[in-house]
């Protein structure tokens, strides 16, 4: 019983940090370019754009495995 609660686990916070990154993005995009002192876009944007469709498409997967998985330990849960 260990072993599914450990997977339940990483995937749920997996996808909270996908959205929390996902949302950080939108807010304010320049904070890739502060981390890692890099502008790859010069500037327009693309790229934060691009990771913010990675990190939205990351979270809402992870989200639906990690219900997934919630569902399943749940007594007369769909295996």
């Amino acid at each position: 019983m260990g072993r599914p609660r450990w997977r339940l686990r990483v995937t749920a916070g997996c996808a909270a940090l996908s959205w929390v990154l996902f949302a950080v993005t939108l807010a304010v995009p320049d904070w890739i370019e502060a981390v890692l002192r890099v502008n790859p876009d010069q500037g327009s944007g693309s790229l934060e754009w691009a990771i913010a469709g990675v990190l939205f498409a990351a979270a809402v997967g992870l989200s639906g495995i990690t219900r997934r998985e919630w569902r399943r330990l749940q007594p007369g849960g769909v295996g």
